[in-house]
C-alpha cells in the first residue's frame, strides 16, 4: 500500500471493489477525488489484496466468517459481523490516524455510525441511495434509531432528488442534504473512444449469432423481478411480427433467469433473447458498444421495499452514446432525461412501452441524437469537496 501523508477522512462501506455494484462504484469514485485524504474501511472480498495494493489510498477490511449458513440466520449473522467489524476497526484506525471526518458510504449498518459519533470527536456524513432509506421503515425502533443517527451527522448526501424526497417524506431530519449524482469512471472500462465500434464489440454479436443489421437491445443488472427484463421479452413477438429484426441481450445473473428463459420459450422468441451471465467490467464496454439501445424498465417493488434510487447503468449506457429506455419511476427520471438522452415510459402502461420500443427500433436518427446528448450528460460531475467547502443543495 502507498503511504499517504495525514489522511483525515475515514470512508466506510459495507462492500467495495473489486466487487461490482453501483454503490461500490459510487464510493470508489468518491475516494479517487481526494485519495490523499482517504482511509477506506470495508469488508473482505475475493481478489481484494491485489486490488488494494494498486490503490492510492489505504484500505482496511474486516472479515466475515465463511462458515455462516446461507439462510436468513446466516444473513443476520453477517450483518452483526459487519456492524462489529466496522465499529471496532473504525475506533482502532482513529487512534492510528486521528481522522477528523467519517463518510458513511450508505445507510446500512448505521448503528455503528451512531456509536462512533458518540464515542469519537469527529464530524460525519452519511450517503443514501434509496433502498437504505426504505429498509428501517418496517420496524419503528429501527426507524427511530436511523433518524437519530441521521441527526447526529453534519450532512446527508443523496444520490438523487428522488432519494432526498423519499428521505424527507419518511424522516424528520435536521442536517443539510447534498445532492451528488453517481458518475461514470472511464477507467473502469479502459476505453479511449466510447463512441467507436471495436472488433471485440462486433464479436459480441457474432458470439450470440446476432446479425449485424439487427436492432440489439441491451440490459445490465441483477436478474430480479423489479428490473423489468420480462417487459422487453413480452414485446418481442409484436415487434418481430411488424417485420423488425430485434434481439435482446441481458448481462447479469440472478434467481429470475430460469423464469425469463421459460418466458422467451413460451413466446417463441428464445432465439432472440440471449443471456450473457456475469460480465466483468473490463468486458462490459464491448457490450455497450455492440447494442443499439439500452433498456432497464424498473418499477417500485412495494412488497420488497426496493426501488432504483438512481441507476448508474443508465448513465454508463449514455457514456457510450446509447439511447436509454427506462420507466418513469424512482431516480431513473434523473438518470434519463425524457426525449433528451432517452425515453421514459409509464411503468404500468404496456402501450407506452411498446410505442417507445417501436420508435427507438425504427428511428436511427433519434437513437443517434439521444445517444450523443447522453454522452454530454454522462460527463457532468459534482465534486465531493462541496461537503467541506460550500453550502448544501437544499
Amino acid at each position: 500500500m502507498h503511504k499517504i501523508p495525514s489522511p483525515d477522512i475515514l470512508v466506510v462501506s459495507r462492500t467495495f471493489l473489486p466487487k461490482d455494484g453501483g454503490i461500490e462504484e459510487y464510493v470508489y469514485n468518491r475516494c479517487m477525488q481526494a485519495p490523499e485524504r482517504i482511509i477506506l474501511l470495508t469488508d473482505r472480498y475475493p481478489g481484494d489484496e491485489e486490488f488494494d495494493r494498486s490503490q492510492p489510498f489505504e484500505i482496511y477490511r474486516w472479515s466475515i466468517p465463511q462458515f455462516l449458513p446461507s439462510s436468513k440466520l446466516g444473513e443476520i449473522l453477517k450483518r452483526i459481523f459487519s456492524l462489529l467489524g466496522s465499529l471496532t476497526l473504525a475506533i482502532k484506525l482513529y487512534f492510528r490516524y486521528r481522522y477528523r471526518y467519517i463518510e458513511w458510504g450508505h445507510g446500512y449498518d448505521f448503528p455503528s455510525l451512531f456509536v462512533l459519533t458518540c464515542l469519537l470527536p469527529i464530524q460525519s456524513f452519511i450517503y443514501l441511495h434509496g433502498n437504505d432509506v426504505l429498509a428501517p421503515l418496517k420496524k419503528p425502533l429501527l426507524k427511530a434509531l436511523f433518524q437519530a443517527t441521521l441527526n447526529r451527522t453534519q450532512g446527508i448526501v443523496c444520490n438523487s432528488n428522488f432519494t432526498r424526497d423519499l428521505l424527507k417524506e419518511n424522516y424528520c431530519v435536521k442536517p443539510p442534504t447534498y445532492l451528488i449524482y453517481p458518475t461514470v469512471r472511464p477507467e473502469k472500462f479502459n476505453v479511449t473512444d466510447p463512441n467507436s465500434t471495436s472488433e471485440s464489440a462486433i464479436s459480441i454479436r457474432q458470439k450470440y449469432q446476432i446479425p449485424e443489421e439487427a436492432i440489439l437491445v441491451l440490459s445490465v443488472g441483477r436478474l430480479v423481478r423489479r428490473k423489468g427484463f420480462d417487459r422487453v421479452i413480452q414485446n418481442l413477438p409484436q415487434l418481430t411480427a411488424e417485420g423488425l429484426d430485434v434481439h435482446y441481450l441481458i448481462c447479469g445473473r440472478g434467481n429470475m433467469e430460469a423464469e425469463l428463459r421459460l418466458l422467451s420459450h413460451a413466446l417463441g422468441v428464445s432465439e432472440r433473447v440471449h443471456f450473457a451471465g456475469y460480465v466483468p467490467d473490463r468486458e462490459l464496454a464491448d457490450y455497450y458498444k455492440a447494442c443499439d439501445l439500452f433498456s432497464m424498465l424498473t418499477y417500485f417493488d412495494q412488497e420488497g421495499a426496493s426501488v432504483e434510487g438512481f441507476g448508474i447503468v443508465y448513465v454508463e449506457a449514455s457514456y457510450f452514446c446509447k439511447p436509454v429506455l427506462a420507466s418513469r419511476v424512482g431516480g431513473a427520471i434523473e438518470a434519463v432525461h425524457h426525449l433528451e438522452t432517452g425515453i421514459l415510459v409509464d411503468p404500468d402502461s404496456a402501450t407506452d412501452l411498446t410505442q417507445a420500443l417501436r420508435q427507438l427500433c425504427t428511428d436511427p436518427q433519434l437513437r443517434d441524437r439521444l445517444g450523443q446528448a447522453g454522452r454530454e450528460f454522462a460527463n457532468r460531475k459534482t465534486p465531493h469537496s462541496i461537503l467541506y467547502s460550500s453550502q448544501p443543495s437544499t
